[in-house]
């Protein structure tokens, strides 16, 4: 046997036919071509782009043009080469199955395959029984094939897959010219597939965006840099109050719905989207075809980088924001009933605190008159009564506004706060509480602590409600003794700690996170809202409050605030 080959081929022929040169379409002479087979073929193949119909209609091109009565079309793929397609003819007719199958010995020569897969290089048999270099595969020893063709789909050096071809009658069917229009099918056939699976690919993605679009879960607008709103989905419509007659008019542009003062941020998120062509999320509002507002939450992406257009996802915020209010008005309702309740069950504390300065003004006054009466006056001592007089006064009157402010409603005020008098002023309110049941109080207050920024009522109110749940955890223990340490430290350079326990039955570590649940609570009247409040007011401070076992009895209940900078 004569073995021949040539650049991009491999040819091996029977001992009656030796191969005399190349296989290559140049060589073969060009009165074997059939130009208008050639283009018609090529158009064939070339004008579909699905990916299935361009399969089948290169199976039937191939075996029809080629002689073969078997094809097998391999696909190239990451984890291996993968059958797509196989075509078969028998009484004039030609069936073509697609499938997805993998590469085995028992459908065709698997040396031949590896061969033309790694070298690239096309293989002819033309007498597959004769003695060649794949003899040996298992497939051409069992079947006895005759003429065989094998050669590569390849675009811009991308190997696409391989095209098979057999012909177990007779050998030497695949005769140059057929084999010259074959490699223009398989040139053309590697574009087409190429683009077929871009164009699936590309209609895969559409879909899913179209499926998302039409889902109406949140509203979807596609847009243009110039203002224009090119599509929307129906929740999106809804959302702004117009319809579908509008949008086919041209009548909805983003940048006219935006309201003034949303512009300078909407302009710079556009600016994001030109540099990096995705910007937000981020709130904003826009003006509804009644002129009313919608609050929403948008981000945004351009469908390629530098491009004009791209789309755009909103979300409606109205019942959030609705539902937000509602909420935020109910805990202040709930907070100032907290304050009231709290505040009405130290009434006796409250009473004396007061009276605490109306006796010492009644006792200077009292002295001051015994001064002017004497003989001759005593006019220094008199003015010193005077002094004290104004100074209890004051002192009374600042009690009285901190105990309205407790159970009014006002805004937080950003006072420098020093704690330890702070925490000095809530115990003076429970003292008489204190003393009712019989609590021993132990301060450890920092001397050097620095102030704070803050509402001094809000935080005062937190230490008070500490205190006034230690005491009432208090209450019913017998046996031990009832102690309430109230200590603050300096955290760190940052930040400054405040620490009430209290010897009481302690917190089941399992329900630690939820006392600070809205209507959690373990009281049997209790409302379950002042360690939620309490522990909203301190983040908004920016800190935090937890709960902590204080040692083998009792809890421990601590929150830290952030330093005043200037401190």
């Amino acid at each position: 046997m004569t073995m021949g080959t040539s650049k991009g081929s491999i040819h091996s022929s029977g001992p009656d036919k030796p191969v005399t040169g190349s296989t290559s379409m140049i060589a073969a002479p060009l009165e074997h071509l059939d130009l208008a087979t050639v283009l018609k073929v090529s158009q064939a193949v070339s004008g579909e782009m699905v990916l299935e119909r361009l399969l089948d209609t290169l199976m039937r091109a191939a075996v029809e043009h080629a002689g073969a009565e078997r094809a097998l079309l391999i696909l190239a793929r990451e984890a291996g080469p993968r059958i797509a397609a196989e075509a078969r003819t028998g009484n004039d007719t030609t069936m073509v199955r697609l499938c997805d199958e993998p590469v085995t010995g028992s459908l065709l020569p698997e040396a031949v395959l590896r061969y033309v897969l790694r070298t690239r290089e096309n293989v002819i048999l033309d007498d597959a029984a004769a003695l060649n270099p794949f003899s040996t595969d298992p497939y051409i020893a069992r079947r006895r094939a005759r003429s065989v063709f094998c050669l590569p789909l390849t675009n811009q050096a991308k190997l696409i897959g391989v095209l098979y071809l057999e012909n177990d009658l007779a050998p030497g069917v695949f005769a140059p010219a057929r084999t010259a229009v074959l490699k223009l099918l398989a040139s053309q056939a590697a574009i087409s597939i190429e683009n077929g699976r871009l164009y699936r690919n590309l209609a895969e993605r559409e879909s899913r965006i179209r499926r998302l679009f039409d889902a109406n879960i949140i509203g979807i607008f596609m847009w243009d840099f110039d203002g224009g709103t090119l599509d929307a989905n129906d929740a999106f419509l809804r959302m702004i109050g117009y319809d579908r007659h509008d949008l086919a008019a041209l009548r909805i542009r983003w940048t006219d719905m935006t309201p003034p003062e949303w512009r300078e941020r909407t302009d710079e998120m556009t600016l994001q989207l030109k540099i990096h062509g995705h910007a937000g999320p981020f709130e904003k509002e826009y003006f509804r075809k009644d002129g009313s507002r919608v609050p929403v939450l948008i981000g945004g992406a351009t469908f390629e980088q530098g491009g004009n257009e791209g789309v755009a996802f909103v979300l409606d915020l109205t019942e959030r924001k609705r539902a937000a209010e509602a909420l935020r008005e109910s805990q202040e309702a709930l907070a100032r009933a907290n304050r009231a309740t709290t505040l009405g069950m130290l009434g006796a504390s409250i009473v004396h605190e007061v009276n605490q300065p109306l006796g010492a003004i009644a006792a200077s006054a009292a002295a001051g008159l015994r001064w002017l009466s004497a003989q001759p006056p005593d006019l220094d001592k008199a003015r010193r009564s005077l002094e004290r007089i104004v100074n209890d006064s004051r002192r009374a009157s600042a009690v009285v506004g901190r105990l309205r402010a407790l159970v009014k409603r006002q805004e937080p005020r950003k006072d420098r706060v020093d704690l330890n008098e702070a925490i000095l002023e809530v115990l003076a309110l429970t003292d008489d509480a204190v003393r009712r049941n019989d609590i021993l109080v132990e301060t450890s207050l920092a001397a050097d602590l620095p102030t704070v920024e803050g509402d001094r009522i809000q935080i005062q109110q937190i230490v008070l409600n500490l205190v006034v749940n230690a005491i009432e955890a208090m209450s019913a223990i017998d046996g031990r003794r009832r102690l309430l340490a109230i200590g603050s430290v300096r955290e760190d350079a940052n930040a400054v700690r405040v620490e009430v326990r209290d010897s009481g039955p302690g917190v089941n570590p399992s329900h630690a996170d939820r006392l600070f649940e809205a209507f959690y609570t373990t009281k049997a009247e209790g409302m379950g809202m002042g360690l939620c409040i309490s522990r909203a007011i301190i983040e908004a401070h920016g800190g935090r409050l937890w709960v902590g076992p204080n040692g083998s009895h009792g809890a421990a209940f601590c929150f830290s605030l952030p330093v005043l900078a200037a401190s």
